[in-house]
Protein backbone atom coordinates (compact mmCIF):
# COMPACT_ATOMS: atom_id res chain seq x y z
CA UNK A 1 0.00 0.00 0.00
CA UNK A 2 2.87 2.06 0.88
CA UNK A 3 4.46 1.61 -2.86
CA UNK A 4 1.15 2.20 -4.03
CA UNK A 5 0.42 6.22 -2.64
CA UNK A 6 4.15 6.74 -3.22
CA UNK A 7 3.91 6.16 -7.10
CA UNK A 8 0.41 8.68 -6.76
CA UNK A 9 2.11 11.11 -5.37
CA UNK A 10 4.45 11.33 -7.52
CA UNK A 11 2.01 11.30 -10.28
CA UNK A 12 0.50 14.31 -8.66
CA UNK A 13 4.19 16.63 -8.48
CA UNK A 14 4.45 15.29 -12.16
CA UNK A 15 1.16 16.94 -12.97
CA UNK A 16 1.71 19.78 -11.04
CA UNK A 17 5.03 20.76 -12.64
CA UNK A 18 3.37 20.42 -16.15
CA UNK A 19 0.78 22.73 -15.34
CA UNK A 20 3.56 24.87 -13.52
CA UNK A 21 5.16 25.14 -16.82
CA UNK A 22 2.15 25.00 -19.07
CA UNK A 23 0.90 28.48 -17.24
CA UNK A 24 4.75 30.00 -17.30
CA UNK A 25 4.72 29.73 -20.66
CA UNK A 26 1.44 30.85 -21.59
CA UNK A 27 2.05 34.10 -19.39
CA UNK A 28 5.43 34.51 -21.51
CA UNK A 29 3.46 34.68 -24.76
CA UNK A 30 0.65 37.10 -23.68
CA UNK A 31 3.81 39.42 -22.32
CA UNK A 32 5.59 39.53 -25.49
CA UNK A 33 2.67 40.05 -27.50
CA UNK A 34 1.90 43.03 -24.83
CA UNK A 35 5.45 43.75 -25.54
CA UNK A 36 5.15 43.84 -29.16
CA UNK A 37 2.13 46.20 -29.48
CA UNK A 38 3.33 48.29 -27.33
CA UNK A 39 6.72 48.78 -29.63
CA UNK A 40 4.32 48.98 -32.96
CA UNK A 41 2.12 51.81 -30.75
CA UNK A 42 5.38 53.95 -29.71
CA UNK A 43 6.70 53.45 -33.35
CA UNK A 44 3.58 54.39 -34.85
CA UNK A 45 3.53 57.40 -32.72
CA UNK A 46 7.28 58.42 -33.29
CA UNK A 47 8.02 57.57 -29.51
CA UNK A 48 10.88 55.73 -28.11
CA UNK A 49 9.08 54.00 -25.92
CA UNK A 50 9.77 55.95 -22.90
CA UNK A 51 7.54 58.65 -23.36
CA UNK A 52 10.35 61.22 -24.79
CA UNK A 53 9.12 62.52 -28.22
CA UNK A 54 12.96 64.02 -28.71
CA UNK A 55 13.93 60.73 -29.84
CA UNK A 56 12.01 60.94 -33.28
CA UNK A 57 13.80 64.70 -33.89
CA UNK A 58 10.28 66.39 -32.97
CA UNK A 59 10.52 69.20 -30.38
CA UNK A 60 8.04 71.77 -30.26
CA UNK A 61 10.24 75.29 -29.68
CA UNK A 62 8.05 78.13 -28.14
CA UNK A 63 7.03 81.18 -29.93
CA UNK A 64 8.35 84.70 -29.67
CA UNK A 65 4.43 85.70 -30.23
CA UNK A 66 3.54 84.05 -27.22
CA UNK A 67 5.41 85.84 -25.01
CA UNK A 68 3.50 87.17 -21.76
CA UNK A 69 3.76 91.10 -22.35
CA UNK A 70 3.36 91.55 -18.47
CA UNK A 71 6.52 89.03 -17.81
CA UNK A 72 9.11 91.25 -16.66
CA UNK A 73 11.83 88.98 -18.64
CA UNK A 74 9.94 89.56 -22.17
CA UNK A 75 11.58 92.80 -22.72
CA UNK A 76 15.15 91.14 -22.12
CA UNK A 77 14.34 87.99 -24.39
CA UNK A 78 13.03 89.79 -27.30
CA UNK A 79 16.21 92.56 -27.08
CA UNK A 80 17.87 89.31 -27.23
CA UNK A 81 16.68 88.32 -30.77
CA UNK A 82 16.95 91.77 -32.00
CA UNK A 83 20.33 91.10 -31.04
CA UNK A 84 20.82 87.38 -32.36
CA UNK A 85 18.82 88.83 -35.83
CA UNK A 86 21.13 91.92 -36.51
CA UNK A 87 24.27 91.84 -34.11
CA UNK A 88 26.51 93.63 -36.54
CA UNK A 89 24.07 96.73 -35.95
CA UNK A 90 22.55 96.33 -32.54
CA UNK A 91 25.89 95.50 -31.02
CA UNK A 92 28.51 97.55 -33.55
CA UNK A 93 31.09 98.44 -30.64
CA UNK A 94 31.45 94.38 -30.32
CA UNK A 95 31.68 93.42 -34.09
CA UNK A 96 34.38 93.28 -35.90
CA UNK A 97 32.88 92.45 -39.69
CA UNK A 98 29.67 92.61 -41.35
CA UNK A 99 27.65 89.17 -40.04
CA UNK A 100 25.10 88.52 -37.18
CA UNK A 101 24.63 85.31 -35.43
CA UNK A 102 21.75 84.76 -38.02
CA UNK A 103 23.85 84.49 -40.65
CA UNK A 104 24.59 80.94 -39.56
CA UNK A 105 21.79 79.81 -37.95
CA UNK A 106 19.11 81.31 -40.04
CA UNK A 107 15.55 82.03 -39.15
CA UNK A 108 16.82 83.85 -35.40
CA UNK A 109 18.10 79.87 -34.69
CA UNK A 110 15.07 78.13 -35.12
CA UNK A 111 16.59 76.66 -38.79
CA UNK A 112 16.80 72.85 -38.42
CA UNK A 113 20.38 72.62 -39.70
CA UNK A 114 22.42 75.19 -37.10
CA UNK A 115 19.35 75.15 -34.84
CA UNK A 116 19.77 76.88 -31.66
CA UNK A 117 16.59 75.28 -30.03
CA UNK A 118 17.73 73.64 -26.70
CA UNK A 119 21.63 74.72 -27.10
CA UNK A 120 21.85 75.64 -23.11
CA UNK A 121 21.18 72.31 -22.34
CA UNK A 122 25.22 71.34 -23.89
CA UNK A 123 26.31 74.08 -21.01
CA UNK A 124 28.45 73.26 -19.40
CA UNK A 125 30.68 71.92 -21.58
CA UNK A 126 34.08 70.97 -22.13
CA UNK A 127 36.19 72.32 -25.16
CA UNK A 128 38.84 70.87 -26.30
CA UNK A 129 39.63 74.22 -28.41
CA UNK A 130 40.18 75.91 -25.56
CA UNK A 131 41.07 73.14 -22.81
CA UNK A 132 38.39 74.23 -20.07
CA UNK A 133 34.67 74.11 -19.24
CA UNK A 134 32.50 76.40 -21.23
CA UNK A 135 29.76 78.06 -19.79
CA UNK A 136 26.81 79.70 -22.38
CA UNK A 137 28.29 82.71 -21.66
CA UNK A 138 32.03 81.46 -22.77
CA UNK A 139 30.51 80.21 -25.81
CA UNK A 140 28.65 83.35 -26.93
CA UNK A 141 32.18 85.18 -26.32
CA UNK A 142 34.01 82.83 -28.48
CA UNK A 143 31.82 83.74 -31.29
CA UNK A 144 32.24 87.02 -30.81
CA UNK A 145 35.47 86.97 -30.87
CA UNK A 146 36.42 84.32 -33.84
CA UNK A 147 32.96 84.30 -35.83
CA UNK A 148 31.99 88.03 -35.36
CA UNK A 149 35.96 89.28 -35.57
CA UNK A 150 34.90 91.25 -32.73
CA UNK A 151 35.33 91.87 -28.66
CA UNK A 152 34.10 89.44 -25.56
CA UNK A 153 30.69 91.25 -24.17
CA UNK A 154 31.13 91.68 -20.40
CA UNK A 155 29.36 88.91 -18.70
CA UNK A 156 27.42 92.15 -16.37
CA UNK A 157 26.37 93.74 -20.20
CA UNK A 158 22.76 93.98 -21.44
CA UNK A 159 24.31 92.43 -24.38
CA UNK A 160 25.17 89.13 -22.78
CA UNK A 161 22.14 89.18 -20.79
CA UNK A 162 19.65 90.00 -23.89
CA UNK A 163 21.64 86.63 -25.56
CA UNK A 164 21.45 84.54 -22.46
CA UNK A 165 18.05 84.78 -22.24
CA UNK A 166 17.00 84.41 -25.75
CA UNK A 167 18.74 80.96 -26.23
CA UNK A 168 17.54 79.85 -22.95
CA UNK A 169 14.07 81.01 -24.14
CA UNK A 170 14.45 78.88 -27.25
CA UNK A 171 15.76 76.06 -24.73
CA UNK A 172 12.78 76.13 -22.68
CA UNK A 173 11.04 72.23 -21.89
CA UNK A 174 14.66 71.15 -22.84
CA UNK A 175 17.36 69.77 -19.56
CA UNK A 176 21.05 70.39 -19.06
CA UNK A 177 22.33 67.22 -20.79
CA UNK A 178 19.53 65.99 -22.60
CA UNK A 179 20.04 64.80 -25.90
CA UNK A 180 18.97 67.03 -29.14
CA UNK A 181 18.53 64.28 -32.01
CA UNK A 182 16.64 67.23 -34.14
CA UNK A 183 20.06 69.17 -34.27
CA UNK A 184 22.11 68.73 -37.51
CA UNK A 185 25.52 67.96 -38.19
CA UNK A 186 27.12 70.29 -40.26
CA UNK A 187 30.34 68.62 -40.92
CA UNK A 188 31.63 66.18 -43.38
CA UNK A 189 33.62 63.24 -42.30
CA UNK A 190 35.75 62.45 -44.95
CA UNK A 191 36.39 65.06 -48.03
CA UNK A 192 36.88 64.05 -51.24
CA UNK A 193 40.28 66.25 -52.36
CA UNK A 194 39.22 69.49 -53.21
CA UNK A 195 40.12 71.27 -56.58
CA UNK A 196 39.21 74.92 -56.08
CA UNK A 197 39.71 75.60 -59.67
CA UNK A 198 36.15 73.58 -59.44
CA UNK A 199 35.49 75.47 -57.00
CA UNK A 200 35.63 79.01 -58.78
CA UNK A 201 33.05 77.70 -61.72
CA UNK A 202 30.55 76.47 -58.98
CA UNK A 203 30.53 79.84 -57.31
CA UNK A 204 29.48 81.25 -60.48
CA UNK A 205 27.61 78.24 -61.83
CA UNK A 206 25.22 77.59 -58.34
CA UNK A 207 24.69 81.18 -58.36
CA UNK A 208 26.82 81.97 -55.15
CA UNK A 209 27.62 85.47 -56.07
CA UNK A 210 23.85 86.70 -56.28
CA UNK A 211 23.64 86.39 -53.04
CA UNK A 212 27.25 86.75 -51.41
CA UNK A 213 28.71 88.87 -54.40
CA UNK A 214 31.11 88.41 -56.89
CA UNK A 215 34.05 88.62 -54.69
CA UNK A 216 32.65 87.38 -51.88
CA UNK A 217 31.96 90.61 -50.15
CA UNK A 218 28.77 89.56 -48.80
CA UNK A 219 25.53 92.03 -49.58
CA UNK A 220 23.69 91.70 -45.89
CA UNK A 221 24.68 89.29 -43.35
CA UNK A 222 21.20 88.09 -43.42
CA UNK A 223 20.34 87.87 -47.11
CA UNK A 224 24.32 86.64 -48.18
CA UNK A 225 26.54 87.27 -45.39
CA UNK A 226 30.71 87.92 -46.39
CA UNK A 227 32.40 84.34 -47.43
CA UNK A 228 35.62 86.13 -47.30
CA UNK A 229 37.81 89.54 -47.06
CA UNK A 230 37.36 91.73 -43.89
CA UNK A 231 33.44 91.55 -43.29
CA UNK A 232 33.78 88.15 -42.41
CA UNK A 233 35.00 85.42 -39.87
CA UNK A 234 38.08 85.08 -39.31
CA UNK A 235 40.27 81.94 -39.47
CA UNK A 236 39.74 80.83 -35.97
CA UNK A 237 36.22 80.36 -36.46
CA UNK A 238 34.50 76.66 -36.77
CA UNK A 239 33.79 77.59 -40.46
CA UNK A 240 37.26 78.38 -41.22
CA UNK A 241 37.72 74.18 -41.24
CA UNK A 242 37.29 72.17 -44.31
CA UNK A 243 35.34 69.33 -42.71
CA UNK A 244 32.68 72.28 -41.29
CA UNK A 245 32.64 74.51 -44.25
CA UNK A 246 31.98 71.45 -46.43
CA UNK A 247 29.16 70.04 -44.39
CA UNK A 248 27.69 73.40 -43.78
CA UNK A 249 27.52 74.21 -47.75
CA UNK A 250 25.99 70.60 -48.05
CA UNK A 251 23.10 71.11 -45.64
CA UNK A 252 22.05 74.23 -46.31
CA UNK A 253 23.13 75.75 -50.00
CA UNK A 254 21.85 76.97 -52.25
CA UNK A 255 18.71 77.79 -50.56
CA UNK A 256 15.67 76.04 -51.49
CA UNK A 257 17.96 73.34 -53.52
CA UNK A 258 19.14 72.04 -49.71
CA UNK A 259 21.06 68.75 -50.15
CA UNK A 260 21.69 68.53 -53.29
CA UNK A 261 25.53 69.44 -53.68
CA UNK A 262 27.32 66.27 -54.41
CA UNK A 263 30.68 65.51 -51.55
CA UNK A 264 33.18 66.62 -54.34
CA UNK A 265 31.18 69.95 -54.97
CA UNK A 266 31.01 70.67 -51.15
CA UNK A 267 34.79 69.80 -51.23
CA UNK A 268 35.42 72.08 -54.05
CA UNK A 269 33.70 74.79 -53.19
CA UNK A 270 34.50 75.11 -49.44
CA UNK A 271 37.93 74.87 -50.54
CA UNK A 272 37.91 77.83 -52.85
CA UNK A 273 36.06 79.99 -50.05
CA UNK A 274 38.36 79.40 -47.68
CA UNK A 275 41.33 79.75 -49.68
CA UNK A 276 40.48 83.34 -49.74
CA UNK A 277 42.11 86.39 -47.42
CA UNK A 278 40.06 86.92 -44.59
CA UNK A 279 40.99 87.94 -40.66
CA UNK A 280 43.43 85.73 -39.23
CA UNK A 281 43.25 84.53 -35.75
CA UNK A 282 45.92 85.36 -33.82
CA UNK A 283 45.28 82.82 -30.76
CA UNK A 284 46.16 80.12 -32.49
CA UNK A 285 49.13 78.48 -30.68
CA UNK A 286 47.20 78.58 -27.50
CA UNK A 287 44.21 76.73 -29.13
CA UNK A 288 43.68 72.70 -28.34
CA UNK A 289 46.31 73.06 -25.40
CA UNK A 290 46.09 69.30 -24.09
CA UNK A 291 46.15 68.25 -28.11
CA UNK A 292 44.13 66.77 -30.29
CA UNK A 293 44.22 69.81 -33.01
CA UNK A 294 42.28 69.37 -36.03
CA UNK A 295 44.47 69.07 -39.07
CA UNK A 296 41.66 70.41 -41.24
CA UNK A 297 42.18 74.61 -40.55
CA UNK A 298 42.62 76.50 -42.90
CA UNK A 299 45.36 78.91 -41.72
CA UNK A 300 47.09 82.20 -43.87
CA UNK A 301 50.07 79.85 -44.39
CA UNK A 302 47.55 77.60 -46.27
CA UNK A 303 45.93 80.10 -47.90
CA UNK A 304 48.89 81.39 -49.33
CA UNK A 305 49.67 77.74 -50.82
CA UNK A 306 46.85 77.29 -51.77
CA UNK A 307 46.47 80.27 -53.77
CA UNK A 308 50.02 79.38 -55.00
CA UNK A 309 48.78 75.75 -55.83
CA UNK A 310 51.85 74.64 -53.95
CA UNK A 311 49.16 73.35 -50.88
CA UNK A 312 49.19 69.47 -50.75
CA UNK A 313 45.21 68.64 -49.25
CA UNK A 314 46.51 65.34 -48.35
CA UNK A 315 48.17 66.94 -45.16
CA UNK A 316 44.14 67.01 -43.90
CA UNK A 317 43.40 63.65 -42.25
CA UNK A 318 39.57 63.75 -43.75
CA UNK A 319 40.69 64.07 -47.36
CA UNK A 320 39.99 61.22 -49.55
CA UNK A 321 42.81 61.46 -52.29
CA UNK A 322 42.36 61.35 -55.99
CA UNK A 323 42.65 57.99 -57.67
CA UNK A 324 45.02 58.28 -59.98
Amino acid sequence: MKNIHKREEIEMLKQRKFLFLLATMLLLIVGCAANDEAENENSNNGNDGNGTEEASGEHEAPKIEDLDPEDPKTETIKYGEELFNETNTVASDYVGNELSCQSCHADGGYSQSSTMVGVTADYPQYRPREGVTFTMEDRINGCMVRSMNGKMFPSDSKEMRGMVAYLTFLSEGVEIGQERPWVVVNMMEEVPEPDVVSGEELYESKNCLTCHGDNGEGTGPNSGPALWGEDSFNDGAGMGRLTKMAGYLQNNMPIGDEYELSDQEAADLAAYILMQDRPEWEGHDDDFPHGGRPTDIITQDRRDAIQKDEFDWTEIDNVVPKKD
